[in-house]
């Protein structure tokens, strides 16, 4: 029996490096849908091509399209004995699909934990970063400052803001991620499978969190 864990947190939670860590110590695949996606793109499957075709118009891919990547990835041998997923399911409806997925593969999903942090925390962990122009090096106004503000230690090269990292872009991207996340966290919650982690802990005490919840 596979064991799945659906790893939930807002960006700026330190999902993605937590994900990582977490591969590494438990041996399961880290299964990333924005990889999946990719991977379909570039390959140009017959899913890639059709992805594109909405893309291309602007729209959001169809459930069903991203189940479809979704199960394939999933039935590949490194999956055999599970995986973690982040950014898959988004939605209760997808939730659902996976299950349903999952129980042909006879796998299920054991546990979610879900890395809570203020949205405050997040706003000033993300809109801090400052990327140089030049080599393309990213710092951070609190946590990893340049010696000499608005200059690359590396190069001297000149330090800009993505709009990505912007505070009202950030403020609105985790707005959204809250609003679209919340029907899945009751979700998994009434399922008495979430697990809420403290994300503003150090990421080594994040982690050990983590790997208690997913035990």
């Amino acid at each position: 029996m596979g064991r799945f864990i659906v790893l939930l947190g807002p960006p700026g939670a330190g999902k993605g490096t937590q994900a990582q860590v977490l591969a590494e110590k438990t041996g399961l695949a880290h299964i990333s849908s924005g990889d999946i996606f990719r991977e379909n793109l570039k390959n140009q499957t017959d899913l890639g091509k059709l992805a594109q075709v909405y893309m291309n118009r602007g729209e959001l891919v169809p459930d069903d399209v991203t189940i479809a990547m979704i199960r394939e990835r999933l039935s590949r041998p490194d999956c055999a004995n599970g995986a973690i997923l982040d950014g898959f399911p988004r939605t209760p409806a997808q939730a659902e699909a996976l299950s349903a997925m999952l129980d042909d593969l006879d796998g299920k999903v054991v546990s979610v934990p879900y890395i809570s942090v203020p949205a405050e925390v997040l706003i000033e962990r993300l809109s801090g970063r400052w990327t140089c122009r030049t080599c393309g090096k990213v710092y951070h106004s609190v946590y990893n400052p340049p010696k000499k503000a608005g200059i690359c230690d590396d190069d001297g090269g000149e330090l800009y803001q993505r709009e990505d990292d912007q505070p009202a872009t950030v403020e609105k991207r985790i707005k959204v991620y809250l609003e679209q996340t919340s029907p899945l966290i009751e979700h998994y919650r009434r399922a008495g499978l979430l697990v809420e982690i403290d994300g503003t802990l150090p990421i080594e005490e994040v982690t050990r969190q983590l790997m208690e919840a997913i035990a």
